[in-house]
């Protein structure tokens, strides 16, 4: 039996009280900071994108509206359809250092109340009660009486205490693995503009001499919803169709968009592309198509971004294309520079294994256990 079981087994075998937030906390409205905003303010403004990113992402102020202090929890309260924000929290860790924004509330536990802080923590984190509010159409915006009606188990201070060092764990191998991604991000990033970056003694050829270029004949909207072969379109998102275009390896890009200069595909097989994106199929046996793929991906961007830097023009033309200058190295040193950036690309970004993997996985077990320990039985 776990500690936790014994805890509860002496100390609340029949249930615990539930009350509703509204007598347990105390809820403040936030204001807007937006014209005391200064990028060397000495203050940190809480606002819906701080706590989204986890308070990587901040502004500062040097003079506070609707001040938080230690302990105290803020709370998301609008967010776009399914916007994964909505309900977010934030435990304040210091005094005199927060302010609170609009869209987002404070929370203070009453004095008379036998709760801790983190407990309700991680009862209101994207809590379910107020998630229901979310219709995937509109933009939701909790109402303050929606969150103080919400119902909370109130569990002795000991079974609190347990079930907050339980989470605890889960919450800090859950950040040591993303940070661990980070860095190995950070990694890669580096490795590849190394790999990539060539003494003057390296040929440059035209792109359109190696490589077949072209576009697809598709549109958006001929998309199906269970498609047989991928469908690539201008962004990473990839939908699908019945029939395809092309049966190769190819590398995929934006023709105009958001995505103009991003690489977001690599094909091997059948596929159907969107007429405003291109593909390009390397027919130059002498070169790796992997290889171009990861080049194209360190230094496509950058080379779009001059080369468009006196034009009004926010697409890619075909001349841009065709002269764009490709490094050729030995197929040896060609396959060494994929098999590094493969391994790194898995680490990173392989859903099914590596890192991300591991931390979706992690992101799982705590939420089950989290739901799991913070249900009980309520008290007749």
């Amino acid at each position: 039996m776990s500690k936790l079981e014994e805890l509860i087994n002496k100390l609340c075998p029949n249930g615990v009280e539930f009350l509703q937030l509204r007598n347990l906390v105390e809820f403040t409205n936030g204001k807007g900071h937006e014209k005391v905003v200064e990028e060397n303010g000495q203050y940190i403004l809480i606002t819906s994108k701080a706590i989204s990113t986890n308070m990587e992402q901040v502004r500062r102020i040097n003079k506070i509206l609707t001040p938080l202090y230690k302990d105290d929890i803020a709370m998301v309260m609008s967010d776009l359809p399914n916007g994964k924000t909505l309900a977010k929290c934030f435990i304040v860790d210091e005094n005199d250092k927060y302010a609170l924004n609009q869209r987002v509330c404070g929370l203070k536990i009453k004095e008379s109340r036998q709760l801790l802080s983190k407990f309700l923590f991680y009862i209101l984190n994207r809590n379910s009660q107020l998630l229901r509010y979310d219709n995937g159409v509109d933009q939701t915006n909790l109402r303050k009486d929606d969150i103080l009606n919400i119902s909370i188990p109130l569990p002795p201070l000991e079974v609190q205490c347990e079930i907050v060092r339980i989470l605890d764990n889960f919450t800090l191998l859950s950040a040591e693995l993303s940070a661990e991604l980070s860095a190995r991000q950070k990694q890669y990033e580096y490795y590849s503009k190394e790999l990539f970056n060539f003494n003057d003694d390296v040929e440059f050829i035209s792109l359109e001499s190696i490589a077949d270029i072209g576009t697809g004949s598709s549109n958006t909207n001929e998309a199906v919803e269970d498609g047989q072969y991928p469908f690539y379109v201008r962004s990473q998102q990839v939908y699908y169709k019945n029939n395809y275009e092309y049966d190769d390896n190819s590398i995929i890009t934006s023709g105009d968009g958001v995505g103009v200069g991003k690489i977001f595909h690599y094909t091997d097989g059948k596929y159907a592309l969107h007429q405003r994106a291109y593909r390009i199929n390397i027919t130059n046996n002498k070169v790796n198509s992997k290889y171009f793929y990861y080049y194209m991906k360190s230094t496509f961007y950058d080379y779009i971004q001059k080369n468009a830097f006196n034009s009004s023009v926010t697409s890619i033309r075909r001349p841009m294309l065709n002269k764009y200058p490709v490094p050729i190295l030995s197929l040896e040193k060609q396959n060494k520079i994929v098999n590094i950036l493969e391994n790194f690309d898995k680490l990173c970004n392989d859903i099914s294994e590596g890192l991300p993997a591991e931390i979706e996985a992690r992101k799982k077990q705590y939420e089950y256990y989290r739901d799991k320990l913070l249900t009980f039985k309520e008290l007749k």
